[in-house]
């Protein structure tokens, strides 16, 4: 038993080296272009500010490490579905034939919906919040110098966010898929779902109704969608 246990534990170190490796061989292709991938993210701000207005990093290293920092998380994003199939190598021996059918297609589908989740985020959410709050510098003719370390942790806190939001398709398959819950009462918790949304719009958002609404929309979309196809494909026909 203890040598079942240790060819486990080593078959997992060979599944998270190999995933890693990938993850840093990314890392170092992109790294060349670091400066780059940083004035990409910080565009949504930047193009906002009046000429009296800065991002500026507020530490000696900040101006080297925040570029790595972001190339580094673009690395992993896009090496993602790498690192989950290594995952679900490990644990593909325990699970049921059918059951490692719908592996590939649930990480695919995770993995674009995140992904869809960010552009989102990046393209329609973040102008509209920083829109607001540039708004309000402007009214109180107060220069902002925003931190450029607080700002990547703002804007990433969004991209989790938005990026989990959007698993919840997804999560309503499996959870139907697995009869944790049924259709019926996913129809049942809808009203308290639209409810919740607004809540985790209003705690997750800046104090504005427009970048609330941006939110709480989608939840509610979304949760439309995966009672849409978990009836499709979680359900079986009788």
């Amino acid at each position: 038993m203890q040598e079942t246990f240790i060819s486990h534990l080593t078959e997992l170190r060979k599944s998270l080296i190999r995933a890693f490796s990938i993850v840093l061989i990314l890392f170092f292709s992109l790294v060349y272009w670091a400066s780059d991938v940083y004035s990409i993210f910080v565009q949504p701000l930047k193009k906002l500010l009046p000429a009296t207005s800065q991002i500026v990093f507020n530490d000696v290293t900040g101006a080297f490490l925040v570029p790595l920092k972001i190339t580094f998380l673009l690395a992993l994003l896009i090496a993602l579905p790498w690192v989950l199939y290594q995952i679900w190598s490990f644990i593909a021996p325990g699970l049921y034939k059918h059951e490692r059918q719908l592996v590939i297609p649930l990480v695919l589908s995770s993995y674009i919906l995140f992904w869809i989740g960010l552009l989102f985020v990046y393209y329609l959410v973040l102008p509209m919040i920083f829109k607001f709050l540039v708004g309000y510098s402007n009214a109180t003719h107060t220069a902002m110098f925003t931190s450029a370390s607080e700002y990547v942790d703002f804007v990433l806190q969004m991209f989790i966010s938005f990026g989990m939001i959007f698993e919840i398709p997804v999560a309503i398959f499996i959870l139907v898929k697995v009869k944790v819950i049924s259709i019926v009462n996913l129809y049942k918790i809808r009203p308290y779902m639209i409810v919740g949304a607004f809540i985790i719009a209003a705690i997750f958002t800046p104090p504005d109704p427009f970048s609330q609404i941006m939110m709480a929309i989608p939840i509610c979309l979304l949760y439309e969608l995966g009672i849409i196809v978990a009836k499709k494909w979680a359900v079986n026909d009788k």
